[in-house]
């Protein structure tokens, strides 16, 4: 028998799906030090938040939830690599949002100025499935450290507290929304330039389909029918093949 305190006793369909945290890049994520490797990124610098602003963000947030563990609702890459322990990961639901495919980026992650990148953004629809992690309270300080590090590096993102369903039942999660003033969040890209955009889009985290393949994945151990991210997903993959066979990408 699992104990209660293996963080995958809800889930031990995720066992192995989910990077350990004290081993996953994005634990001592550091700009300054991609930059050292890819000098060519140094433009990305003026796009971003400084320490004192991700600081005061942070903040402000753990003054709102209170005491007690804090619970982060994942929908795109954190499902797969959290970077921050956990003690609990569950399956969960955010109603009133959704998952949607508006956050292009040209900062080297998943894609570049010259060929940008595609990846999900929190806004608003009729609901999205995903992952709750809790986070323990005395664990607070330097696990959303290195949460904020990375989520709130640029200015794509609106950390929020919101009321997600868990076993049908309400849990106040932290996640974080499309923030539509961002100059990376593209509410109205069209289906052919998403797909275009995940076709392409490659950058030293990884590619922008990888991203999408590790969304669906997530979702197929869950037993999660996500018909639109398995039909964009079709429709990427398809369009990779025909450009493919025409001998357009390699």
């Amino acid at each position: 028998m699992q104990s209660r305190q293996d963080p995958f006793h809800h889930h031990p369909e995720l066992r192995g799906r989910i990077i350990d945290p004290l081993t996953s890049y994005f634990r001592d994520f550091n700009v300054r030090e991609v930059l050292k490797q890819r000098p060519e990124l140094h433009w990305v610098l003026d796009e971003l938040r400084s320490d004192a602003q991700r600081q005061a963000s942070r903040r402000q947030m753990l003054d709102q939830h209170g005491d007690g563990d804090l619970w982060v609702f994942a929908y795109g890459s954190l499902m797969w690599d959290p970077a921050f322990v956990f003690t609990e990961v569950r399956r969960a639901r955010l109603p009133d949002y959704a998952r949607r495919f508006i956050l292009k980026d040209t900062w080297g992650a998943r894609g570049t100025r010259e060929i940008p990148g595609l990846m999900a953004a929190l806004d608003q629809g009729d609901g999205c499935e995903g992952l709750a992690y809790r986070i323990a309270r005395q664990n607070l300080e330097t696990e959303t450290e290195i949460l904020w590090r990375r989520e709130m590096i640029g200015r794509s993102y609106v950390p929020t507290l919101a009321t997600a369903r868990m076993d049908g039942e309400p849990l106040q999660t932290l996640t974080f929304v499309a923030d539509h003033s961002a100059a990376s969040i593209h509410t109205h890209v069209t289906r052919q330039e998403q797909i275009e955009l995940l076709s392409t889009g490659s950058g030293f985290i990884g590619t922008s389909l990888e991203y999408l393949q590790n969304v669906v994945n997530q979702f197929t151990a869950l037993g999660i029918v996500d018909k639109d991210c398995s039909a964009l997903l079709e429709e990427v993959e398809a369009h990779i093949a025909a450009r493919q066979a025409e001998g357009v990408l390699g």
